[in-house]
């Protein structure tokens, strides 16, 4: 996934997504918006948080598994970011998103190949 093209217009959408949070409007389809729009905006732990919350609430969403995943990675977080991907290849499998499980399943390659790359 590339970079939000407007870092700060990401960040804009997050603060409003956040006041309909702090208004009790909480769901995964929110959490979701929230944690992609702090991705986009260049803050991956705070987008973290709300996608963990989003598959809390709603753990067949693939698509929020594959974001939580690079928020994780972004992070520095290899194996939360593993085990997040691995989930949503169950869940996109398991739901029949194939394209969702293939690309989720190349992020998993890559990670873990750059993993055996750092070792000594």
């Amino acid at each position: 996934m590339k970079p939000a093209a407007d870092p700060e217009l990401a960040r804009r959408r997050a603060e409003q997504l956040e006041k309909l949070l702090a208004a009790g409007k909480d769901g995964a389809l929110l959490r979701f918006g929230l944690g992609g729009a702090w991705l986009a905006a260049g803050d991956a732990a705070a987008g973290a948080r709300h996608l963990a919350e989003a598959v809390r609430l709603d753990p067949d969403q693939s698509a929020a598994w594959k974001l939580l995943g690079k928020a994780h990675a972004e992070t520095g977080a290899a194996v939360a970011a593993l085990a997040a991907w691995r989930r949503g290849i169950d869940v996109a499998t398991a739901r029949g998103d194939v394209q969702a499980a293939r690309e989720m399943t190349v992020f998993v390659r890559r990670l873990e190949k750059q993993q055996e790359a750092a070792k000594p």
